[in-house]
């Protein structure tokens, strides 16, 4: 894959085929994603650029409930979020090629990570971010060395500014090269991993441009049509009500996703995507996986945020949705009791300390 190369000319997202009959091989004595380098579409003599990432804590929160509820603390990655897992990989292809300059668009933890990994590869970066973007989020992208340039406007406007740079530039989108998520699908591996081998009934996430939703459903599709595993859990997404398209199209059981303008602000500022890129594969996930969505406001979030705090876990608001996210979907039956659902902690609080 040529490392200019992000879409298909057509304008479409890239999509990786990988073997799916393929039964993979991980090596436990590697203490970090680099366990399942097998069912990575990185070739064995290429210099790996990693920080140690993944093979994050799984915690039960209340061992009161009738249901089983897990978070997987992946916000404890290197630089805070789970997004280091797809920066790694990405970063590792890209260097492979011998790529020195990269561009991402971000809202805070995808440019910190691709950052901080591009600072591990020798690699000068440029990091687009809203002007609104948290100031610890901020100060960490550039602590990294990487080059900011803050745009006016909400987060379709900073991907609208970064395509200009990226027709020149290699552009290391967290949401349109297809190497992001070969990172990102290692969480379902560990989780597969860390139940040993037992499957949950539900996993829970935050979504915005679902590079965390997608990277779940490719993995446990890819362990599951190996015959590694014998069913998949539901994915359950959870976006904020000011924006919230695949919601929507969720609801009103619509064929495609349809922009929705975001004319609020949210506290879960790392979610906000008016219409996501890969829709037509947001939506094959939602079939496959049985899934569903829901939606919460500020005022869920602070409680969300709350209830984790009250359990020794500090995260950052948009990580928090899946609290009241997990109330919902048992609400609405379709979390039952005896279920098992685990959530993923996408990022770390400490970068959003102003957040009221």
């Amino acid at each position: 894959m040529e490392p200019l190369r992000y879409k298909c000319d057509c304008g479409s997202p890239l999509i990786l085929e990988n073997d799916a009959s393929r039964r993979y091989e991980w090596d436990f004595s590697i203490r970090s994603l680099w366990r399942y380098v097998e069912a990575l579409p990185i070739p064995t003599d290429t210099e790996i650029v990693t920080l140690g990432e993944g093979m994050t804590p799984l915690a039960l929160l209340d061992a009161t409930e009738k249901t089983e509820h897990y978070v997987k603390l992946d916000y404890l990655c290197p630089t805070g979020s789970y997004k280091d897992r797809g920066a790694s990989v990405l970063l590792t292809h890209l260097k492979s090629f011998g790529v020195t300059e990269v561009v991402e668009d971000s809202s805070g933890n995808a440019g910190a990570a691709i950052a901080a990994y591009s600072a591990r590869a020798g690699i000068h970066c440029t990091i687009y971010c809203p002007e609104s973007t948290s100031k610890g989020k901020l100060k960490q992208i550039a602590a990294y060395g990487a080059e900011l340039k803050l745009v006016p406007g909400n987060r379709m406007a900073t991907t609208e500014a970064v395509k200009l740079a990226a027709e020149n530039t290699c552009y290391a989108s967290h949401n349109w090269h297809p190497y992001f998520l070969e990172g990102t699908k290692t969480i379902a591996y560990e989780i597969i991993e860390q139940f040993a081998g037992i499957i949950p009934t539900h996993v829970i996430c935050p979504v915005g441009f679902g590079s965390i939703y997608l990277g779940l459903y490719t993995g446990f599709r890819e362990l599951y049509e190996a015959g590694m595993i014998d069913s998949v859990p539901r994915l359950l997404g959870v976006q904020p009500d000011t924006c919230c398209p695949i919601y929507n199209t969720y609801r009103d059981k619509s064929p495609s996703i349809s922009r929705m303008t975001q004319t609020e602000k949210t506290l879960a500022e790392g979610i906000t995507a008016e219409l996501p890129i890969r829709t037509d594969m947001i939506i094959d996930a939602i079939l496959y996986t049985n899934g569903a969505f829901t939606t919460v406001d500020d005022t869920d979030i602070k409680a969300g945020m709350k209830t984790l705090a009250g359990n020794g876990i500090y995260v950052e608001p948009t990580s928090a949705v899946v609290i009241k996210g997990f109330d919902k979907f048992k609400e609405n039956g379709i979390i039952g009791e005896g279920d098992v659902a685990v959530s993923i902690l996408t990022g770390i609080g400490l970068k959003t300390s102003s957040t009221p």
